[in-house]
């Protein structure tokens, strides 16, 4: 039997048109989800929208439109967004969907007959951006003494109304037990530290419900009342495997790993996990909170015009550039600043010099000096270049493994480059255009199978970040079955006697 493996991003919230963030998100998810299904792993990728909530209705109705017209329309831009970025999730799940509704009325009712939901008053300070209640120790004030939400920075609103309770203070001491138990529950580590110190400093219990708008799921028990967008949202991880009896959820949960950003580390890390102590649900194993995009270090805000549109850059410079980019540039985790000259730079160095360069110099080679053939390895013993790079090509499977268990998507990337520029420095130390005139067939046969196999090997590596560019040197490579296909297998692949069909350039310079 496969061992499963199930990722999700959040939901995203479609008060606006997909950004560079949702994109970072996103492909992070399907690289990570392509490469457990190249490890042979049963892969459930779960992505969707967040449709409801109090900001969704205002943006609505100043637009003069029906919500679910108006989230419908977002809803496209977002699949239209992941089939071009090359996605691979297994289901794009809504909050408006009908079987995501029942289950968040099903799991509502349970826990109101169980007295961990109650019902009650409710006045305090509240932000419609973030969709958040805020005490006001906890925030800051403006100059003429309006409280701002200490998350986006708007002033927010004095709220009072009729609310149901989520008993969310009678799970600090477990979570704070389940933290200490569980160290790497919450990552990075700087995630987990954050969240520990927020819940010591004491939790309240959670407004789970609405009155003063119609838009969100009704309580069946109290139809004046709207489930609150974020105790909604996150019941979608549960619901899309068709909770509590499905097949999908006796399969795949829990979750191996929640991808987000890091602004909403604390729902996942704090009321999630209340939630599925109160249903006694197993934990998901792991929730990854990543850094945030600044443009030219500052933040993207459309006023000033800076917003990354990850879709027009990769229809300029290619989905697999902006892929390798995005993922290359920082490691996972912390924050990271974007600009047109560093994403030139990576492109002309990384992807045309480094990987295009190794492709197109090995195979012109290959059919130059043996017509096109990759050559047998003589049996005599290969000099110390030689066994220093089949070395590193036997190492860096294991290393690129070991990074992307740990979401190190840019140390991963570091040691497949790594081959690459090994490979290329291999190349002028070894001069196979002068092996060639000095009529050393023996040697010059290690050399070219040996760059043969690192491009076999690069191809399989890259596979789940850049497809595309996989399959395209695969083709040129003239190799059997797919680069997607199981690492372990394909690794073995003979290569002598292989006929190469040299293709084009796989990423031509920019100007820049």
């Amino acid at each position: 039997m496969k061992p499963k493996f199930y990722l999700t991003t959040p939901l995203y919230y479609v008060n606006d048109v997909p950004h560079i963030g949702h994109a970072y998100t996103t492909i992070a998810a399907d690289v990570l989800a392509r490469y457990k299904r190249t490890k042979g792993f049963e892969v459930f990728f779960l992505t969707g929208t967040d449709e409801h909530g109090q900001k969704v209705f205002r943006t609505a109705e100043k637009e003069g439109r029906n919500p679910h017209e108006f989230v419908d329309e977002i809803v496209v831009r977002f699949k239209n967004a992941w089939d071009k970025l090359n996605i691979s999730y297994s289901d794009f799940i809504r909050t408006t969907d009908i079987d995501h509704t029942y289950v968040v009325q099903a799991v509502f009712e349970k826990l109101l007959a169980k007295g961990l939901i109650y019902k009650g008053e409710y006045q305090g300070l509240y932000c419609v951006h973030d969709e958040a209640y805020w005490s006001e120790n906890q925030m800051p004030q403006d100059l003429e003494g309006r409280f701002l939400c200490p998350d986006c920075g708007r002033p927010v609103d004095l709220l009072k109304e009729d609310t149901y309770f989520f008993k969310l203070s009678a799970f600090q001491e477990k979570l704070l037990k389940y933290y200490k138990e569980n160290p790497k529950f919450i990552q990075p580590s700087s995630r987990h530290n954050e969240t520990v110190n927020f819940v010591k400093q004491g939790l309240r219990d959670l407004s789970i419900t609405r009155t003063a708008f119609p838009w969100g799921i009704p309580v069946p028990s109290d139809l004046r009342h709207v489930v609150y967008v974020w105790f909604d949202a996150l019941l979608n991880y549960i619901s899309a495997l068709d909770y509590p009896d499905g097949e999908l959820f006796k399969k795949y949960w829990p979750a191996d790993v929640h991808i987000m950003g890091k602004e909403i580390v604390r729902f996942h890390a704090v009321i999630w996990p209340a939630i599925l102590m109160a249903l006694e649900i197993d934990m998901p194993k792991k929730v990854f909170g990543h850094g945030w995009w600044t443009v030219d270090g500052k933040k993207m805000s459309k006023s000033v015009g800076n917003v990354v549109d990850p879709i027009a850059l990769s229809e300029q410079y290619g989905v697999d550039a902006f892929r390798y980019f995005i993922l290359r540039e920082v490691p996972f985790g912390i924050d990271g600043d974007f600009s047109m000259q560093s994403f030139i730079n990576r492109f002309n160095a990384d992807l045309a010099n480094d990987l295009g360069n190794l492709l197109s110099r090995s195979l012109t080679m290959i059919e130059k000096y043996f017509g096109g053939v990759v050559p047998e390895k003589p049996i005599s013993e290969e000099d110390e270049l030689s066994k220093e790079l089949v070395s590193l090509i036997k190492a860096t499977p294991q290393k690129v493994d070991e990074s992307l268990n740990n979401l190190a998507f840019s140390d991963a990337l570091e040691n497949i480059w790594s081959l690459v520029i090994t490979s290329n420095a291999y190349i002028e130390k070894q001069t196979p255009w002068a092996l060639a005139k000095q009529n050393n067939t023996e040697q010059l046969a290690y050399v070219l199978n040996n760059l043969y196999e690192v491009l076999k090997v690069a191809a399989i590596l890259v596979n789940p970040f850049m497809p595309d560019t996989a399959q395209n040197i695969w083709r040129q490579l003239n190799l059997p079955h797919d680069p997607a296909q199981n690492t372990d297998e394909l690794l073995g692949i003979k290569i002598a006697g292989t006929i190469v069909k040299k293709g084009g350039s796989l990423f031509p310079r920019l100007a820049k």
